[in-house]
């Protein structure tokens, strides 16, 4: 993929042969998240804001519209009274970032059992996500009134299905598809099924196998075309696969016509990069830049990085407060999302209930809107939550996280991934563990059932060869 970026090969979009909702299409929605997006990035849309309002207000909005807008928007300049400093390239987040450890003693040499360490980490993002998938896509009333309807409320362990409530509670129906489908929850499956939060998880696995500790963003946009199915990409990643289809390389791959460019799909994909680098998250954080500079920008890069930092520190450090510090000392000091974590650490402190502290959350982001919804800002808010609340512990962390609302499966998963890290798998609770029959689905066509305990004993072959 060496093209450059030309408009003209634009033109022929994905969506027109591929039609489904969560592509980018030509509609009111996107045209509201562009406004949105660039208001919150600091962009001067002072000069097109009418230009938004028309098209907000007519009664359709054409494709070729919708792309001159997009394109418009790219090149705007930052306001002089925006507050933050939000660069995307490599230098420029290393030079923005606060004092950090940067490496923990021996790192990987340091570790007893590494492999306890890593299967940990596999299981506990299995576990997260399974956790949160049945209820993905449900707004938090809907899902305490479920858990308390079928009689379990607090959540602690993974949810069952209650048929007599499957009606009204629509449970036969997926955030993933308007028709309908098996129940998700635990009672009804045998093993996690697929879920694009682990099949990030093998695609960074496989990446590394396939082009080393050397690999470069336009490897990873490459392996994604060779691997992973369009169908399984979802927003930003979505419009990246898009991109590269029509030969746009990375980084311009991230921010051509991307409205979703700062939404929660980089956290998700963080958990390899930490495996191979446990004890040191700046090399973590430098692996999740690669692979997030592909489709995201700014704090949609920052939350891979803020993740895969955490997680590479999770084994070396007792202190839940402590992970997420080390987590944000390798994103810019002065970003949304280190606004935003911190703010939640704060709260903490201040003794807070967490009710409370939920609360807080849910009256900044609308969950109902699918921008606050999957965006990486909340739901590193709710990531954080979970983790002080629940004090590290691995099943009150996981519940609370999950009750909370928001991107369930997604936040479930990387929570899940810096809680076994943190833990080890021999600690993790077998009720969390056993049901998981250490097998998990991909849509990957190199990894698809595959034992869990491979695919630890995979990455720690690589954490190896990293080490050495």
């Amino acid at each position: 993929m060496t093209a450059e970026y030309d408009p003209g090969m634009i033109e022929v979009e994905i969506e027109d042969a591929l039609p489904t909702p969560l592509f980018l299409a030509p509609n009111e929605r996107e045209v509201q998240y562009e406004r949105r997006q660039c208001r919150d990035e600091g962009k001067d849309i002072s000069g097109m804001e009418e230009r938004f309002d028309e098209l907000l207000d007519a009664e359709s909005v054409s494709q070729a519209e919708l792309h001159d807008l997009l394109d418009d928007t790219r090149d705007l300049p930052i306001r002089t009274d925006y507050e933050y400093e939000e660069p995307s390239d490599l230098a420029g987040i290393r030079d923005a970032r606060p004092e950090g450890p940067r490496r923990l003693g021996d790192g990987f040499d340091d570790l007893d059992d590494p492999y306890d360490v890593i299967y940990g980490g596999w299981l506990g993002a299995v576990a997260g996500c399974f956790l949160g998938k049945p209820v993905q896509g449900w707004s938090r009333d809907k899902i305490h009134k479920y858990l308390k309807a079928s009689d379990q409320y607090p959540l602690s362990g993974y949810m069952r299905s209650d048929e007599s409530l499957a009606e009204e509670y629509d449970i036969y129906n997926t955030v993933e598809s308007s028709e309908a489908s098996e129940s998700l929850f635990v009672n009804d499956v045998p093993h996690m099924p697929v879920d694009d939060d682990i099949d990030y998880v093998a695609v960074g696995l496989g990446i590394l196998n396939e082009h080393g500790f050397d690999f470069e963003p336009v490897d990873v946009a490459n392996y994604w075309l060779q691997n992973l199915p369009a169908f399984n990409t979802y927003t930003a990643e979505r419009i990246a696969y898009r991109n590269f289809m029509n030969l746009v390389t990375p980084p311009e791959s991230a921010s051509l016509r991307n409205p979703y460019r700062e939404h929660v799909g980089a956290l998700i994909r963080a958990d390899m990069w930490a495996y191979v680098a446990l004890g040191d998250p700046e090399q973590a954080a430098e692996y999740a830049w690669r692979d997030a500079s592909v489709s995201h920008v700014k704090n949609g890069i920052y939350g891979e990085m803020f993740a895969a930092a955490m997680m590479a520190a999770a084994p070396f450090e007792s202190d839940p407060r402590r992970l997420l510090e080390v987590g944000l000392s390798e994103v810019p000091e002065h970003c949304r999302l280190a606004d935003a974590v911190t703010e939640v650490i704060e709260w903490y402190e201040d003794g807070l209930d967490y009710e409370a502290a939920v609360e807080r959350i849910h009256d900044r982001w609308d969950e109902s809107n699918q921008f606050d919804w999957v965006h990486t800002i909340s739901n590193a808010e709710v990531l954080a939550v979970g983790l002080l609340w629940g004090e590290g512990d691995f099943g009150d962390s996981l519940s609370l996280a999950v009750m909370a609302g928001f991107d369930t499966d997604s936040h479930g998963a990387t929570l899940g991934s810096v809680l076994g890290l943190f833990h080890g798998a021999e600690a993790l609770p077998e009720d969390w563990v056993e049901p998981l029959n250490d097998t998990v689905e991909t849509s990957l066509v190199s990894y698809q059932r595959q034992r869990i305990s491979d695919l630890a004993e995979e990455t720690l072959e690589l954490a190896r060869e990293a080490s050495e």
